[in-house]
């Protein structure tokens, strides 16, 4: 996982499974838009770099990173391989925050532990809107790669065990 002196987008492409029969279902939070948008470029540009079909890759939006539980719980209606939610949490002045990030985590969490279809967190959680944009896009890469790839790994490794 992310570190602060490591580039999210850095990653071995021979490392990572072949996806051409996988299918991925993203979504996407509509809240911090900008930064949500650039985390899903990122992840649709290493699925289609790792030979998933633009046909087999579904995106559907939310209102806001809370909402990233029940889309994701939806999504996996569609049967797909794996599920990738993408938000971007910016602390502001009240413990609002906290709770928003700690409810996203423990709800993608339980998805987890109640599907057999992973679901990958690439939920932002920075205290600013410049940590945010490090991490989508900037000096850190793009943690949207770093999903994709867990997301293709994952399959790989639910296929195999």
């Amino acid at each position: 996982m992310a570190t602060a002196s490591t580039n999210l987008s850095s990653y071995n492409l021979q490392s990572v499974p072949d996806g051409t029969s996988f299918k991925i279902h993203l979504v996407v939070s509509q809240w911090n838009e900008t930064i949500t948008s650039d985390l899903k470029e990122g992840a649709i540009n290493t699925l289609l770099k790792n030979n998933v079909q633009q046909a087999n890759i579904k995106v559907s939006y939310v209102p806001g990173s809370f909402e990233l539980i029940y889309g994701a719980k939806k999504a996996q209606s569609f049967d797909p391989d794996a599920v990738i939610t993408i938000g971007s949490i910016i602390q502001g002045q009240t413990k609002h925050f906290d709770f928003v990030c700690q409810a996203v985590s423990q709800g993608i969490k339980d998805l987890n532990v109640q599907s057999e279809v992973p679901v990958i967190f690439c939920v932002l959680t920075d205290h600013n809107l410049k940590q945010a944009q490090d991490r989508s896009g900037g000096k850190y890469g793009n943690k949207g790669v770093e999903a994709a790839v867990a997301a293709l790994k994952m399959i790989q490794f639910r296929h195999t065990h």
